[in-house]
């Protein structure tokens, strides 16, 4: 199981932290996803334990970092900068793969999904 928690409310140019806890299993691939009202699923931020790698969306590149604590089994969102244009329901996803490079980015190779948390930026 995947829980998500740290989103809220914040204006804009303010920062949040998301945290994913895992239970249940070995993963070795984390994203994190992001749906507003209206739109597509898509994915925001990526790492796998596997050399560390860390993967970006372009929008959020540079205002956001992923990390992760692979003893507690826990993944971090460090959201900084935050823009309107960044209110969603997040979503924490997991896989038990090494997930290659190039499918990082899509939904379909997480197994694993926590029950989202909003984040809100106010302009």
């Amino acid at each position: 199981q995947l829980q998500a928690s740290g989103g809220g409310l914040v204006q804009d140019g303010g920062s949040l932290r998301l945290s994913c806890a895992a239970s249940g299993g070995t993963f070795n691939s984390y994203a994190m996803f992001r749906q507003s009202p209206g739109k597509r699923r898509e994915f925001v931020a990526g790492i796998r334990w596997s050399g560390g790698s860390t993967f970006y969306a372009d929008s959020v590149k540079g205002r956001f970092t992923i990390s992760g604590d692979r003893a507690k089994s826990t993944v971090y969102l460090q959201m900084n900068g935050l823009k309107p244009e960044d209110t969603a329901v997040y979503y924490c996803a997991a896989s038990t793969r090494r997930i290659i490079n190039s499918a990082m980015r899509s939904s379909e190779m997480y197994d694993y999904w926590g029950q989202g948390t909003q984040v809100t930026v106010s302009s």
